[in-house]
């Protein structure tokens, strides 16, 4: 049989298709908007109020409420298939909503697993107070590693992501698989205090595991560095030795990542004090404020605390107790989350202090 020519062969194979049925495509074209919602649990509702807002939606509408025998319950009053939930909670207690820092977490965990229930895209932690973060090793024999146990327990509810704020130790970002976006408030306080002007500034070390964070703040508000020996013979006791440097005739600014009740805080003043200081001032990310932190700070012999809204104020504030909020860089976090940006480009690349 003599080989069919290239004409031949382009009318066989004209005939051909017109036998076979329309092809398959291996992928169907559907126009996809992507879905931003925003949520906020009892911990902090105004802080999840201000990031809405600022991102130009409602704050969604969720059912949250405690049974009379403690159980938490959790509902969403809208569909939320397909979009991309942000749920704005902070591990800690609220007192106004009667809640505690373990109602808070449970809180978290059931809105987690309702969003994931509800066939949400994406179901993204905004924890900017990390519950159990100074629990991030073994301190003694026998002893649980809380903060990783909360990491599993926020991946098993399903969060596809975590945003937190200025953790107690940056390592804790290696307890989850997910992704987990680190920011800090620091670049927003060492600005404030920038801006103030003052003259012939020390930046206070509370502790030598906080001596890189102040070093930072210290270039970057252009202050000298002093050190304070601490030492914690218990649990949320501590002792302060002395200062390593020169706080004689100056400004002393304390700066630590939280304040829990203030007792050490005041005691790092007084010392600070007595080694010639003429004014002090302190500075933290989270308010914890626990116990008698109110007396302590309003005894104390500081000018002024700057803290930030991750955690809400319960009632009875000291005066000299400044919020700034952290609105505007978790909303510009959440921007970036959602529009897949780049989350570092919120620091310049520069938001780690740890």
């Amino acid at each position: 049989m003599s080989p069919l020519t290239s004409e031949a062969r382009r009318t066989l194979g004209s005939r051909m298709s017109a036998l076979q049925p329309e092809t398959v495509r291996s992928h169907l074209d559907i126009g996809y908007h992507k879905r931003l919602m925003v949520v906020a649990g009892r911990a902090n509702r105004e802080l999840g109020g201000k990031i809405a807002e600022k991102l130009g939606v409602e704050l969604g509408s969720v059912t949250l409420k405690t049974f009379s025998n403690g159980e938490v319950y959790c509902r969403y009053e809208e569909s939320i298939r397909g979009a991309d939930v942000f749920i704005v909670q902070p591990t800690c207690g609220n007192p106004l909503e009667g809640l505690t820092a373990n109602d808070a977490l449970m809180e978290l965990l059931v809105m987690v697993d309702a969003a994931v229930g509800g066939s949400a895209h994406r179901v993204v932690a905004v924890c900017p107070w990390y519950g159990y973060s100074r629990q991030d090793k073994k301190s003694a024999p026998r002893e649980p590693i809380s903060a990783r146990l909360v990491a599993r327990m926020l991946e098993a509810a399903g969060i596809d992501r975590m945003v937190t704020m200025d953790l107690h130790s940056g390592q804790i970002q290696g307890f989850f698989a997910k992704p987990c976006d680190h920011m800090t408030a620091m670049n927003m306080l060492s600005q404030y205090f920038a801006d103030q002007g003052l003259e012939d500034l020390v930046v206070v070390a509370p502790d030598a595991g906080r001596v890189k964070l102040a070093k930072k703040f210290a270039a970057k508000i252009g202050a000298e560095l002093a050190i304070l020996n601490k030492e914690r013979p218990a649990q949320q006791v501590a002792e302060i030795g002395y200062v390593i440097g020169d706080v004689k005739g100056k400004t002393a600014l304390l700066v630590d990542d939280m304040i829990d009740t203030a007792g050490t805080l005041k005691a790092a003043a007084q010392t600070v004090l007595d080694e010639g200081a003429t004014r002090v001032l302190a500075t933290a990310t989270h308010a914890v404020l626990s116990g008698n932190a109110f007396e302590n700070l309003a005894s104390s012999h500081f000018e002024q605390i700057v803290v930030t809204d991750t955690i809400p104020l319960r009632d009875g504030a000291p005066a000299n107790l400044r919020v700034l909020s952290c609105a505007d860089l978790l909303t510009r976090t959440i921007r970036q989350v959602f529009t897949d940006g780049s989350v570092s480009e919120v620091f310049g690349g520069e938001n780690q202090l740890f």
